[in-house]
């Protein structure tokens, strides 16, 4: 190996080092920012929406540096003797990088939201305390708890978009509404705003063919107030298989 590869190489290495700890510093700063925030939050509902909307996302960022890192930091523990040996260490570390990633993004998106999922229901469940007088408050039964509810909420209730949580305090009256997603999904309506939008029926006004599209027509209506909308998709055209694949279109 020459002097000037010799120099190359170690100019090469200190500046990955540097960066593999900048990328480190990033995933830990990252991590430590999102741990701070949850701790600081006391209001269950609040904690609630704040696991489901950010927990994931921030942990895939903190482990994407910490991958990056990991990846810099390795490309700095070899001596190579042939020029060839620079690119070969840095394809595999990208391979490797890769693959790690793949296998952390899948555990992530596949299997963490079941443990999530854990935390959320005993967030939902632990007991209120009243802001009046610092006592337990009762969850209301699915029967008890419409009386609380107006007619939209009810609705959206009904076609399972929403799901309301009532807490009440028995001695002052005081009660607490708290609003999650539903099991089945509706759209918010244009005319009312609640999520009761939802499609009532499809017609296919053109079939698709192996050498044209088709079109079908959703029209969806709101359980509430009543208000009707009519959207149109295309039907990509037919694959030799016979096998269409819709995709949304303009209207």
């Amino acid at each position: 190996m020459d002097n000037n590869m010799q120099e190359f190489l170690a100019v090469w290495n200190k500046n990955l080092l540097i960066a593999s700890k900048a990328f480190l510093a990033a995933g830990v700063v990252v991590l430590l920012y999102y741990l701070i925030r949850l701790v600081s939050i006391r209001d269950h509902k609040a904690k609630y929406d704040f696991i489901n909307r950010n927990e994931v996302k921030f942990l895939w960022y903190s482990i994407l540096g910490l991958i990056i890192s990991g990846a810099l930091f390795a490309n700095t523990l070899f001596a190579e003797s042939e020029p060839i040996w620079f690119f070969v260490r840095i394809f595999i570390t990208i391979c490797m990088s890769i693959i790690v990633g793949v296998i952390f993004s899948n555990s992530l998106k596949f299997y963490y939201p079941f443990y999530i999922e854990k935390r959320l229901k005993k967030l939902r469940y632990t007991p209120r305390k009243s802001p009046k007088t610092g006592k337990p408050m009762k969850l209301l039964s699915e029967e008890e708890e419409d009386v609380y509810l107006d007619e939209g909420m009810q609705a959206e209730e009904n076609v399972f978009s929403v799901d309301y949580d009532v807490w009440v305090d028995e001695e002052t009256g005081y009660t607490q509404i708290e609003k999650y997603a539903g099991h089945l999904h509706a759209l918010k309506c244009p005319e009312c705003n609640y999520q009761t939008f939802k499609v009532a029926r499809e017609e296919i006004i053109k079939s698709p063919t192996l050498s044209e599209e088709g079109e079908l027509d959703k029209f969806y209506k709101c359980i509430y107030c009543g208000h009707k909308s009519k959207k149109t998709f295309r039907i990509a055209q037919l694959k030799e298989t016979g096998e269409a694949e819709p995709s949304v279109a303009t209207s």
